[in-house]
């Protein structure tokens, strides 16, 4: 698979090296993929379905109708793919294990073939370089668990420990962390409140067990890691908003606050107070989750990182949710408002309520309309947005707040969940029918600033 590779941008190299300059020299710059999105072979190597095989075959849940069978092909594509992070110049690449691929029934018999797929990335990482962060849960639950309840039955979370427990033993002495969930808000909430991500459940009452079992898992898998004497920084990875009211309304001021309960502060707080925030528990009423005793406890252990997964603002209405009266300003492809200083409030504002560990932006970045031109990506927009979320984790940085290591959200296009391949995160374009790779400017520039001193 060729791979063009025409010289880095000149144009804004005093810019980037003067940004470069505000991050210590030990900073982690990495990129961010996960497994359901860009590897394919779903039925390739004794993998098992995913709740997310079963939400693409549902007529009407992808926007266009695609699905994630073969995706990016990195399965077969591994090694170029490990060459392109290589001439990327990061230090750290953030992927995740797809559950089904080394466990098919979520529970009994580990399929070696998949675990020696891992093998073969982390065995590539070595030899390049580059420092392996991995996920063991980016939302790809074995179907087989779902068949039992997924994730409303408990004894999900203690199968996730058993998993975590394994993958571990086999990887932890050879990579730079591990991170139980991504996103527990999005696979809670959208997942079985909202219903438009798998497994499509519509019900409140049901998200937020949802949402207290992953913790449940979290806090689970932690005890199991460290029992097996895990030596890899473990964390979890959150995404998080700062929530503005849409007017200044009493009633809009309220719904900000009620949000960012359930958004943030649903979260936080069990993690690093050992309690969920009461105006929370008062406002769901008969739909707050069962909590065992001891839950809490198991949940609050220390973390060695937390990792924050930051795209855009919020706003809350108690109007019209889906209609703030607050001017956006420029739009991401994916109708999300481009502001960084969201990024240094959030950090700023979270390190100031919480004791928190190292943190880890582990994934910022935009869709945009790329179009491929002449062998050319240029795509601006997403320049403009990735140096300017730098900066506003430079920001972050010179208010106090212990960061760590920032990744791009993403080295590929990929299969966007319920919006299919029509939404393009890359700084790799990726060309879905010939699966060629080609180097976007935004990658360029992320070279450039990578290099410079």
């Amino acid at each position: 698979m060729k791979l063009d590779l025409p010289p880095t941008l000149p144009e804004s190299a005093e810019e980037l090296s003067t940004l470069r300059q505000r991050f210590p020299a030990d900073f982690v710059w990495g990129v961010a993929t996960s497994a359901f999105q860009i590897e394919g072979a779903t039925h390739t190597g004794g993998r098992g379905d995913s709740i997310w095989d079963s939400f693409c075959r549902v007529p009407g849940a992808i926007a266009d109708g695609s699905n994630a069978d073969v995706a990016c092909d990195h399965y077969h594509l591994l090694e170029a793919d490990l060459d392109i992070l290589s001439k990327l110049g990061v230090n750290a690449y953030r992927y995740s294990v797809s559950w089904p691929r080394v466990q098919p029934l979520g529970q009994g018999p580990w399929n070696e073939e998949g675990f020696a797929f891992y093998e073969r990335l982390l065995a590539g990482l070595e030899r390049r370089g580059i420092a392996a962060h991995l996920t063991l849960h980016h939302w790809d639950l074995p179907q087989a668990l779902q068949d039992q309840g997924g994730w409303v039955n408990r004894q999900t979370a203690e199968h996730f420990a058993r998993y975590a427990r394994e993958t571990a033993r086999r990887f932890g002495a050879r990579t730079a962390s591990i991170a139980t969930h991504n996103e527990p808000w999005v696979m809670a909430t959208l997942g079985h409140e909202v219903g438009i991500f798998a497994p499509g459940w519509k019900e409140r009452k049901a998200a937020m067990q949802v949402a207290h079992h992953l913790l449940v898992a979290h806090g689970l898998a932690l005890q199991a890691m460290r029992e097996e004497g895990c030596p890899a920084p473990l964390g979890i990875v959150l995404n998080q908003s700062p929530i503005h009211p849409a007017t200044d309304s009493p009633e809009d001021k309220a719904k900000a606050r009620l949000d960012d309960g359930l958004i943030v502060r649903w979260y936080m707080d069990p993690l690093f107070l050992a309690r969920y925030p009461a105006d929370v528990i008062e406002h769901l009423g008969s739909d707050a989750p069962q909590v065992v005793e001891g839950d809490l406890a198991l949940i609050a252990q220390p973390l060695d990182f937390l990792g924050i997964n930051y795209y855009t603002r919020a706003y809350a209405s108690a109007g019209d949710p889906a209609n703030s009266t607050r001017e956006k300003g420029e739009l991401t492809d994916m109708g999300w408002e481009v502001h960084p200083d969201g990024l240094t409030e959030l950090l700023v504002r979270l390190n100031a309520d919480y004791r928190l560990p190292a943190i880890y932006i582990t994934e910022n970045g935009a869709a945009y309309k790329d179009e491929l031109i002449d062998g050319r990506v240029h795509d601006k927009d997403r320049i403009r947005y990735l140096l300017s979320h730098m900066s506003a984790a430079a920001d972050a940085l010179e208010h106090g707040v212990n960061l760590r290591a920032y990744f791009v959200w993403s080295l590929f296009d990929n299969f966007e969940w319920a919006s299919g391949l029509s939404k393009r995160f890359g700084i790799i374009h990726v060309d879905y029918e010939t699966q060629r790779r080609t180097f976007k400017d935004s990658a360029y520039t992320y070279r450039a600033f990578l290099a410079a001193a």
